[in-house]
């Protein structure tokens, strides 16, 4: 059976993967300071964090259409899996429901199943991969989407950013006090709820003693020995890779990935942001 895996750009797949045929990437678009960016190949970070640097405005997002979803699903496969940034943080799972709904109809022997990975970013990706590993196998479409369900409850996200003024100001930040993100200046260590919402893990005075807190909360949870962990940076592939190393002394990860953020990661982990998921 022919299989695709179609993500919303908030997925940052790494290079060789894109370039597998399996997968098929619906690009959102950005907003800021008066420009358009859509986050598909022709996306240039720089151009976009030096927009939102000299911007008064929070930059704004916009999920891709249902007939966008529509057409990557196209007709060319038996079974089609669809992976989406948290449901809690964005339209685009609705949009790729909607899609889903609309392909049932045309095309009633096509599988099709659209998961909320109740996360975003590396977490998507780690979603991604594992429903390529299983479809690879051979598994029966309805085994690959209960296993890859029991994945996403299993799958943990954490983040330490430089700053969260984009976040606050576009309201992701509605259970933290504005005056801990802005007054104090300190550095949060933040992670996904099961459900998809983002929460304050912990607090620190640099980012650095941020991340040793990240590290410390991983390696003391015995659930991430033998997994992968795919850690996300925002233009700052210095700090992505001490962290690697930190996570390859003090835990027992099988397989460390590096991830380079797209444009919907960038608006919202900003200059320096880091996010990790197992």
């Amino acid at each position: 059976m022919s299989f695709k895996i179609v993500v919303d750009s908030c997925c940052d797949l790494p290079p060789q993967m894109l370039k597998d045929p399996h997968f098929v990437k619906v690009p959102l678009t950005i907003r800021s300071n008066g420009s358009v960016f859509v986050d598909d190949e022709t996306f240039d970070q720089q151009d976009l964090l030096e927009s939102m640097r000299t911007s008064e405005e929070a930059p704004s997002t916009a999920c891709p259409s249902p007939q966008a979803y529509l057409d990557a699903y196209g007709d060319d496969a038996d079974d089609v899996y669809v992976v989406t940034l948290s449901a809690q943080l964005s339209g685009s799972h609705n949009c790729a429901e909607q899609a889903r709904m609309l392909m049932e109809e045309e095309h009633p022997k096509v599988n099709i199943h659209v998961f909320n990975s109740c996360s975003a970013s590396s977490g998507e990706v780690m979603v991604a991969m594992t429903v390529k590993e299983l479809a690879e196998s051979g598994l029966p479409f309805k085994h690959v989407v209960r296993e890859t369900q029991a994945f996403i409850a299993r799958i943990k996200t954490y983040f330490v950013l430089e700053t969260l003024e984009n976040l606050r100001k576009n309201g992701r930040l509605t259970k933290i006090q504005a005056m801990v993100t802005g007054a104090l200046k300190i550095k949060l260590l933040m992670g996904g709820t099961p459900e998809g919402e983002i929460c304050k893990l912990g607090q620190a005075l640099s980012v650095k003693q941020a991340l040793s807190r990240m590290i410390d909360k991983i390696a003391s949870d015995p659930d991430h020995e033998g997994r992968t962990v795919a850690i996300c940076h925002c233009n700052c592939p210095e700090r992505a890779a001490q962290l690697k190393e930190s996570l390859q002394a003090r835990c027992k990860f099988s397989k460390v990935l590096i991830l380079k953020s797209g444009g919907i990661t960038s608006v919202y982990a900003n200059d320096g942001g880091i996010v990790v998921s197992y």
